[in-house]
This record gives C-alpha cells, sequence and structure tokens, in this order.
C-alpha cells in the first residue's frame, strides 16, 4: 500500500481535530517572541513567560529592549535557557528599531527568501525559529518543520528514516498549493496529532486518524 499523500493527511487530519486557530498572539511582535521563547520549552511555560512580559508592559521591541537584561531574562524564566533567551530578544528588537522603527509588520514584507536570511542571521535563530515567525507573524507561505512532523513523516512511509528540515520542507512545498493560511492549519494539525497519538515513545496508534493508512500502525512497529 502507498503512503497517504500529503493532502489526504491533511484532510483526514482537519476532519478529526478541526481548526487549531494557531498561533495564540495578540501581534506579530508577541509571535516573534513566543517564537524564540519555544525553543525546547513547553508551550504551557512560553505562556507562562509571555504574561510575565505583559504584566510588565514590555511586549513591544521599545519596551523589552529598555528592560535590564537581568529583569528580561528573569520574566522569561519559566520558559527556561533564560539567558540565552534574553540576548536573542535583545538582538531581535534592535534590528526591528534600527531597521523598521520597531514596526514588525514593516520589517517582515518582503520577499520571503530575502526576510528568512535576515532572520537566520541573527542570534538564536534556526530555521524553524526563522519560519514559524514567516509563516504566523508574517504570513508568508512556508512550511515549518519540527520534531513533531519528521516524526510523522518517517512513521507514516514518507521517509524510511527522518528526514533533513529542508528535505520534509521541500516534500510539503512541491505536494501542496502554496498557500500560508493552508499551512499554518497542516502545521497546527500536526501538532495536534504528535500530542494526541504520534508519541515519540509508545505512539497511541488506537483512534489516530491516519491509522489506516500508516506504515507504523500496520508493522506494529
Amino acid at each position: 500500500m502507498s503512503p497517504l499523500s500529503a493532502t489526504e493527511v491533511y484532510h483526514r487530519l482537519f476532519a478529526a481535530f478541526g481548526p487549531q486557530h494557531w498561533w495564540p498572539a495578540d501581534s506579530p511582535f508577541e509571535v516573534m517572541v513566543g517564537a524564540i521563547l519555544t525553543q525546547n520549552c513547553r508551550w504551557q511555560n512560553v505562556e507562562r513567560a509571555i504574561a510575565a512580559l505583559k504584566t510588565a508592559n514590555a511586549l513591544s521591541p521599545r519596551a523589552l529592549l529598555a528592560l535590564p537584561p537581568a529583569t528580561l531574562a528573569e520574566l522569561i524564566r519559566p520558559a527556561g535557557f533564560f539567558n540565552q533567551k534574553q540576548r536573542s530578544l535583545r538582538g531581535l528588537c534592535q534590528v526591528l528599531l534600527a531597521e523598521a522603527d520597531g514596526d514588525t509588520e514593516r520589517w517582515l514584507r518582503g520577499p520571503t527568501t530575502e526576510i528568512r536570511h535576515r532572520l537566520l542571521q541573527l542570534r538564536g535563530i534556526g530555521p524553524e525559529t526563522a519560519d514559524s515567525i514567516l509563516l504566523y507573524a508574517g504570513n508568508h507561505a512556508i512550511f515549518v518543520i519540527d520534531a513533531y512532523s519528521r516524526r510523522i513523516a518517517q512513521r507514516i512511509g514518507w521517509f524510511d528514516s527522518p528526514p533533513a528540515y529542508a528535505q520534509l520542507q521541500h516534500h510539503f512545498t512541491v505536494a501542496l498549493a502554496s498557500n500560508a493560511a493552508l499551512f499554518n492549519e497542516y502545521h497546527a494539525l500536526l501538532v495536534e496529532l504528535a500530542k494526541r497519538h504520534c508519541l515519540s515513545r509508545r505512539p497511541q496508534c488506537d483512534g489516530c486518524p491516519l491509522h489506516s493508512g500508516c506504515q507504523t500502525a500496520r508493522t506494529g512497529g
């Protein structure tokens, strides 16, 4: 049996889970902050850190940069790696202020490849974080790849081993229409599947929307 197509995976997940309303944020800048804070961190802890920044009225590039580094680190402590992440956040804010007077939406406008390159030059921002910012804060049609999507892609039979970031991103890009809303929803649905069924250990295949088309479920692996 051939593996499920990318389109079929999407339709099955959407039918099972419905719209995910992701990314939860009040502004593009909050999305950017969240994308940095969520590195190696559970989202519930990111929410605690963002709530602390909101209480401190520090969720704008200018206000966040005005905080002493130690104060910023303490506010985002729930997200872990707080000293590294405060440096990344401050570096981002410095660029936003220098290049767009703090206007996040203006800074994110332009060719996707160009903005992605600029993001990847910043401290603490790798491909997943850059693409999350592009998609969720800038509405660029770029597919975000993470550990969840790599795990699912291998288990359903798209790849024999965990695919590289660019390899799996290309798989989605060529299989789907280039549409930011679609990529947004699809990525969020994959995350939901990984949390409910496709666990890193002992996957819960019973009730999984992809069960009948999943190589791992068929083989009992």
